[in-house]
């Protein structure tokens, strides 16, 4: 049987997702953990979440998931936002710490990537270190912009609908609270019902492009001319 149509990667990439996912998902959820000690709520602490141990974060059915459909998840860090002194603000940043720490991480990757081309390090590797540094870099930029992106969307349960939680007016969110489990099923569909997807979800993760020429031009300012070959 051929498992690599089962499969959103091909079978040969599969270790490089991998191993993105683990940083990825780790940095994210610590993220979470680490704004909310901060704020003063101890129970991603006693829960053991405040580490970059990346089986203490990992959901391994969601991993199973992302690399079958391109979508998966973590273990998600229970807090208590009754615990901070400004519960909404401070909820609205624990929320956003998540996807920003994406963001900046796939900066620094791209930042790490664009240097060794800059400076020919792998001038002398062989070919497959060449490829296989490549595939790294690019899954690592490109996945961790995607997380930020998908993490933005104001759909249950991801962390833009905390923030939108947050941001709201509590009459308001009540009101919308009513049709959650609705919301959750429409983002269902937007993600697995091509159709929908195009004229749905798919323009806004084509922003993953606009966000990583961005940074390209932040890192061509910062380091001079280069180009980063993805």
């Amino acid at each position: 049987m051929d498992w690599s149509s089962f499969l959103a990667y091909p079978v040969d990439q599969l270790p490089f997702i991998f191993i993105v996912l683990l940083l990825s998902f780790t940095v994210h959820e610590f993220a979470h953990a680490f704004f909310a000690d901060r704020f003063g709520d101890p129970t991603p602490r006693s829960l053991g979440r405040l580490t970059l141990n990346p089986r203490v974060h990992m959901d391994w059915l969601g991993m199973i998931f992302f690399l079958i459909i391109g979508i998966g998840w973590a273990k998600p860090v229970l807090v208590n936002r009754a615990r901070f002194k400004n519960p909404r603000i401070m909820g609205i940043i624990v929320s956003a710490a998540g996807p920003i720490s994406n963001l900046i991480l796939g900066f620094i990757s791209l930042l790490v990537f664009f240097l060794l081309f800059k400076f020919n390090v792998l001038d002398n590797a062989s070919q497959g270190v060449t490829e296989a540094v490549r595939l790294f870099f690019s899954f690592m930029i490109m996945t961790n912009i995607f997380l930020f992106i998908l993490n933005l969307l104001p759909l249950p349960p991801l962390d833009g609908y905390r923030i939108i939680e947050d941001l709201l007016p509590t009459s308001i969110m009540m009101k919308i609270k009513a049709y959650e489990q609705w919301m959750f099923y429409a983002m269902l569909l937007m993600f697995f019902i091509p159709p929908i997807r195009r004229i749905t979800i798919a323009p806004i993760f084509a922003m993953q492009w606009d966000i990583f020429n961005a940074f390209h031009k932040i890192a061509v300012w910062i380091f001079g001319s280069g180009v980063v070959k993805m």
